[in-house]
């Protein structure tokens, strides 16, 4: 069963929330947040990228960041700029891309969920990025941004989100400039209601992380880490919840998450293409843009022409979770046995594009020079990624590009009263 439990929300009053609210601190560089910033000195990113009030050079890792990041959490609170509710709520965050909206349910997700596997994870994290977090979780004592899970369809909480939309005006409604997405948001403080979300959610056997890995550990630790350093600790405290917003698992929208790489391991084109017939049926598509059509079809674009890639019965294997993934199968049989790039994490010689940008960013990084190749792959499902959490396996790395993202700075969650 899932623990969640409502909290006081620290968030913008109506009027402010354009000029606080940021993109996630993961998805731009300290340059761009300092230009997004610009002369706003109320945006969220002077507290979650707060590098951008030093000198450029300044590190993001430097000690003296993370002190101000507090000091700017504090200095907000101050102004009147984020302020607390006075009462524990869930919240509804609405985000529409495209037309279509998904609706999702802010809550303290429990820190022993994530510890005894409750809260299922589908990534690997990397310590570095892990501590990073945990540093800036320390340092605020609050999680600033949340982190993104989906939940199993129910029809109870869908019918009690669709009463509070119809009958409710939201309390935030604008549109992102950046992007042109809309974000709507609601705040539920009727008891009875909370008593129906937290029942709900206790019926559910599983939360599973959609993104946001590192932010959820990094919560997830601190909280155990409060926990352990309190003599006194009761298992009630603020710090055994960390934020999190909860989807419905079918109202997700995963896109594809491409592959570029520099060169083909010193073959010619035909050699490469040769290579391939190994595995997979080649067909080409001509100069037009080619989209995969299903599972186990790709995108190839080399040489100002697209081919169409299918792989063959018996390279991959639908019963495993895993081996039925089109990021496995282009990474064992292209990446690694034809163009040698053995991790995906650290080898220089690829890159990888979200699908938001669409495939002509592809051709332009290869027509550019810049790339050799480009591999587009169909998206994964959410019943893939469920399926391998459940399984307790992990996914390839840059295998998932949810959209939209997350704004931060709706509400923070604060680890202690």
């Amino acid at each position: 069963m899932a623990t969640i439990r409502p909290f006081k929300g620290i968030r913008p009053p109506k009027e402010l929330v354009e000029k606080v609210e940021s993109r996630p601190y993961d998805v731009l560089s300290s340059e761009e947040a300092r230009a997004e910033a610009g002369d706003n000195e109320m945006s969220l990113y002077h507290i979650i990228k707060p590098e951008i009030d030093f000198s450029p050079e300044t590190s993001e890792y430097d000690p003296k960041v993370y002190e101000q990041a507090a000091r700017n959490f504090k200095k907000f609170q101050d102004k009147g700029w984020l302020v607390q509710d006075e009462k524990p709520a869930y919240y509804i965050y609405a985000q529409t891309m495209n037309g279509k909206t998904q609706y999702g349910l802010v809550v303290g997700a429990f820190v022993e969920d994530y510890l005894n596997g409750t809260i299922k994870k589908h990534e690997l994290t990397r310590k570095d990025k892990e501590e990073d977090r945990m540093k800036h979780v320390r340092v605020n004592d609050a999680n600033i941004e949340p982190v993104f899970f989906a939940y199993p369809d129910n029809k109870v909480l869908d019918g009690l989100i669709n009463k509070y939309v119809k009958n409710n005006a939201p309390e935030y409604d604008f549109i992102a400039p950046i992007d042109g997405f809309g974000h709507q948001f609601w705040v539920i403080a009727d008891a009875n209601d909370i008593d129906v979300i937290t029942k709900e959610f206790a019926k559910m056997p599983a939360l599973y992380i959609a993104d946001g890995h590192h932010r959820s550990a990094a919560a997830a630790l601190v909280g155990a880490e409060k926990a352990k350093n309190n003599p006194n600790h009761k298992g009630d405290e603020e710090y055994n919840y960390f934020m999190a917003v909860c989807f419905q698992a079918s109202q997700l929208t995963i896109l594809d998450y491409n592959r570029v790489v520099k060169d083909l391991n010193g073959l010619t084109s035909a050699q490469f293409l040769e290579k391939l017939e190994k595995n997979f049926d080649v067909q080409r598509m001509g100069k037009e843009i080619y989209h995969p059509t299903g599972l186990h079809n790709f995108s190839l674009y080399l040489d100002g022409e697209w081919y169409s890639l299918t792989a063959k019965k018996g390279t991959y294997n639908d019963a495993d979770p895993i081996g039925v993934l089109d990021v496995d199968i282009s990474s064992r049989l292209i990446l690694d046995e034809i163009l040698g790039i053995k991790d995906l994490r650290t080898d220089k010689r690829i890159d990888f594009v979200g699908g938001i940008r669409g495939l002509s960013e592809l051709k332009e990084r290869v027509d550019s020079g810049e790339m050799k190749m480009a591999l587009a792959l169909y998206p994964v499902s959410m019943q893939q990624i469920m399926d391998i959490a459940d399984s307790g396996k992990i996914m390839p790395p840059k295998a998932t590009w949810f959209e939209p993202k997350l704004r931060s700075g709706l509400v923070i969650h604060k680890l202690s009263d």
